[in-house]
């Protein structure tokens, strides 16, 4: 296993993390705990020495797999992750609630605390609630030993949720599709200038970037760049290659799902290297990110210019969905229709929501073909009648090839 310095912090961290996100699963979307539990100890055993879970990840049940993982002397083998989920915090003392609660799933103290999925507003209610102040005084008290976040905006709002605070690391999502998607290529640089330990989750963009061999005639354009190039490797190390090659990354997480995944991973992370790529590769890598820009239906750069939507739709979160159903199709409705339902349909729902402090994202029907996003989007994209088209594809299971081709 390659290591590396973890930012600022005295210690070496394995360039590959497992993250307990996507832990293997039965029919009825329960973790298969002998099989999760032999995967976290094999690659613990093959020297993966960073572990990260969250208070949601599969439905809570992520942190108690965890901590019967690390029972039998491997807690002490590994820096063990948590984060706080912001989102339910109302008031501050929630904060000692969660962490109390998370504790006691994990049995054990987390290593590193993360404040999960900071953006604008959640920014404002860690000033609000002085919520900076009871995470210190957690670490004083001994339940953390490290302070950080993860991350979901954009690259201006990194920049002031970095500058805010001396952390110890930050989670960002990075791959080759992602390099000007949220932070970016500009954020893994700007954390790397400051030494603050840099953490990236989706490598594989949810296993987006890695598909397999049986499967890659579905997506002609890809394939013909694989074939074309003459370095051979599979899609997970192509994107886990270009990720490692930043000299500011410290580790990746890969939320892996089977033995295979986790074997292959390592054996990756083993070759890996900072600045090893050459631009013969680099090119190959390039060549692919244009490939997969031919399987995007609406080509949204969620730079947040179209928010606030004055009706309540969260536009590039409903684009991003969008995307990603034309991707995978009708075999990935299920997954995404998900967390498109979980979004709020109607005004009523939005401003009973709002009124109770909780966070919310607006779905296309609470579109009224206002217009006035039109002029803001620097795509030119006509929000409006994709906004109409993802309604009914969403709300009458409706297929996207009606809409779009």
């Amino acid at each position: 296993m390659k290591y590396r310095k973890m930012g600022s912090l005295d210690w070496d961290v394995s360039v590959l993390g497992f993250g307990a996100m996507r832990l293997p699963m039965d029919q009825q979307f329960k973790i298969i705990e002998d099989d999760a539990i032999k995967m976290i100890r094999y690659a613990i055993d093959n020297g993966v020495n960073y572990l990260d879970t969250a208070y949601p990840y599969h439905f809570g049940e992520s942190e108690v797999l965890v901590g019967k993982a690390l029972k039998d002397g491997y807690r002490e083998k590994v820096h063990l992750t948590t984060k706080l989920p912001i989102w339910l915090v109302k008031k501050r003392e929630d904060f000692d609630r969660f962490l109390n609660e998370q504790i006691e799933r994990l049995q054990t103290t987390p290593d590193i605390y993360l404040f999960h999925g900071l953006n604008k507003q959640r920014l404002e209610k860690i000033k609000k609630l002085n919520l900076i102040e009871k995470i210190e005084e957690a670490k004083s008290r001994g339940l953390i030993k490290h302070i950080g976040f993860s991350f979901h905006d954009n690259f201006e709002v990194f920049k002031e949720i970095l500058d805010y605070y001396q952390w110890d690391c930050c989670q960002i999502q990075y791959n080759y599709l992602d390099i000007e998607y949220q932070a970016g290529t500009k954020g893994v640089e700007y954390a790397g200038s400051k030494n603050i330990a840099l953490i990236i989750m989706e490598p594989i963009r949810g296993g987006k970037l890695a598909i397999p061999e049986h499967k890659l005639d579905t997506k002609p354009e890809i394939k013909a760049v694989l074939d074309r190039s003459k370095f051979k490797r599979t899609m997970a190390d192509w994107a886990l290659k270009f990720v490692w090659n930043h000299p500011e990354v410290s580790v990746v997480l890969s939320g892996m799902s089977t033995m295979q995944q986790v074997k292959e991973n390592i054996e990756s992370a083993n070759n890996s290297g900072i600045n090893i790529l050459k631009d013969e590769e680099l090119l190959t890598i390039s060549k692919l990110r244009d490939a997969y820009s031919k399987y995007t239906i609406v080509d949204c750069t969620s730079c947040g210019y179209c928010l606030p939507c004055p009706n309540g739709v969260t536009i590039p979160e409903v684009f991003r969905l969008l995307n990603e159903l034309y991707y995978w199709g009708e075999r990935g409705r299920q997954r995404i229709s998900f967390f498109y339902n979980r979004m709020v349909k109607t005004q009523k729902d939005l401003e009973k929501a709002l009124s109770e402090g909780d966070e919310v994202e607006g779905a296309a029907s609470l579109c009224i073909q206002c217009e006035e996003c039109l002029e803001k989007c620097p795509q030119q994209i006509d929000i409006p009648d994709v906004m109409e088209k993802t309604n009914a594809i969403f709300k009458e299971d409706k297929k996207v090839s009606e809409f779009f081709c």
